[in-house]
């Protein structure tokens, strides 16, 4: 890596704090165990409307800190508890239709696998393509709320690694880190790799790419 690359890839990660969204909402994706990957699909759905990523991340909290934080807790909750916490979080404008998502979300979730998307993993036999599929089959998620899954929860899922998605890939080429996941995951350790990701992300949203690139 090139000294002007290392600094690049030093100022996002001490910008970003070197954490990942999941991380800020006191997530472990390495434990790859039913909670947090549930929990992390839910996040995925609401990163993926047209929202601030800080609102999105306020009402992912928020819907964690209320206990709705398993399939079988999100299905059990009414409506109005989850209109309500999603409306003083930032999330008003689409309050009342993520409410629908997440429950029918949950319910899909306990329907196909049990509550426990490990065992959608295992049903696409660890074929990323396939996992896609799966996923997109939840309420609510389309191909950019499966790249923001891909992208955090690749520290346990080894059959993605390495993934970036569209945005992630943009903003580095703009600061001329590469343009493809690979030439990407060279530049950190594996398990910061959806951290560096997450720091690109970030910065393209707040526009100070320009900034991070030192020019």
């Amino acid at each position: 890596m090139t000294v002007r690359k290392q600094a690049i890839v030093d100022r996002l990660l001490t910008r970003g704090g070197g954490s990942t969204h999941a991380a800020e909402m006191g997530l472990d994706l390495s434990r790859n165990a039913p909670m947090p990957l549930f929990l992390w699909l839910v996040a995925a759905n609401l990163f993926s409307a047209r929202i601030a990523s800080d609102q999105a991340l306020r009402a992912a909290r928020a819907l964690k800190d209320a206990g709705l934080t398993t399939a079988d807790r999100m299905a059990r909750a009414t409506w109005e508890q989850r209109v309500t916490i999603l409306n003083r979080n930032g999330y008003a404008r689409y309050d009342e239709k993520t409410a629908r998502f997440l429950k029918e979300m949950a319910d899909h979730c306990l329907a196909e696998y049990g509550g426990d998307l490990r065992k959608l993993r295992e049903r696409a036999m660890r074929d990323p393509v396939e996992e896609r599929r799966l996923l997109k089959e939840f309420k609510g998620i389309g191909d950019v709320g499966a790249d923001i899954f891909f992208r955090e929860v690749q520290v346990a899922w080894e059959e993605l690694y390495p993934f970036a998605d569209k945005r992630a890939l943009q903003a580095a080429a703009k600061l001329g880190l590469g343009d493809d996941a690979r030439s990407l995951a060279r530049l950190v350790e594996r398990q910061r790799f959806p951290a560096l990701l997450t720091a690109l992300v970030k910065a393209d949203l707040d526009k100070v790419l320009d900034e991070v690139a030192g020019d």
